[in-house]
């Protein structure tokens, strides 16, 4: 039966266990890793294969998840509108607001280039970044105002493997890629982490609480959230 092992960087794992195998084969197909073990192969064991690929896993994870930037990428969600353009100039040009961002590429530009791909997913996090920083500290004081439920501060971080995280100080750490969500799934991730400052696990009490705040959508809302990736 397959095992999941969640990471925060790395996301969901899935352990298969294989009787033939004879070591650990690490996999990543479309942005899902798993990781093949012989029989009796025991968690630590498993957990210092990932520590010592770690860096390879990432790599390998974002080659196969990330989507090729051109003028036909485009992102359309309520908070973050992003187009590409063909401009005149030799040079790209990158004009960004609140919700909304334009870069104006030069006639020659070759998006096969890996550079440039990598400057492009940086400049568009970035601006992901400076909105998220505005949209999502006011909107969870007005959700921990309306829940009753307190927490001491909210920073804005480059997550991939989670959407937010609650310390047991009661410190929010949300992703910037929650801005790309629809609004109603960032107010059950923002809602989720608030749980957390009053429940620290997933238990029953957890998930009760969660279902009041959600009118009983915690757990459908969960599955939704599995459709929508940390990254652009």
């Amino acid at each position: 039966m397959d095992k999941e092992i969640e990471d925060k960087e790395l996301g969901r794992l899935k352990i298969r266990v294989n009787p033939r195998a004879k070591r650990l084969i690490f996999r990543t197909k479309n942005d899902e890793i798993t990781v093949t073990v012989p029989p009796q192969t025991s968690q630590k064991e498993i957990e210092a294969a990932i520590e010592q690929l770690r860096v390879k896993l990432l790599a390998s994870k974002r080659k196969s998840s990330n989507s090729f930037i051109n003028l036909d990428y485009k992102i359309d969600t309520e908070y973050f509108k992003l187009s590409l353009e063909r401009g005149d100039r030799e040079q790209f040009l990158a004009h960004s607001e609140l919700g909304k961002m334009q870069i104006i590429c030069p006639p020659s530009a070759n998006f096969a280039d890996e550079k440039l791909q990598i400057w492009l997913r940086k400049v568009i996090e970035e601006a992901l970044r400076r909105n998220a920083k505005i949209i999502l500290p006011p909107r969870i004081q007005m959700l921990a105002e309306r829940s009753k439920l307190h927490y001491e501060s909210v920073k804005i971080n480059s997550s991939r493997g989670r959407w937010g995280s609650c310390s047991a100080q009661k410190n929010i750490n949300l992703s910037f890629f929650l801005v790309l969500l629809p609004e109603y799934l960032i107010d059950y991730v923002l809602l989720h982490e608030l749980c957390h400052t009053r429940e620290m696990n997933h238990g029953d009490r957890f998930w009760d609480l969660l279902n009041n705040l959600t009118n009983g959508k915690a757990f459908s809302l969960r599955e939704e959230l599995k459709k929508y990736k940390t990254e652009v």
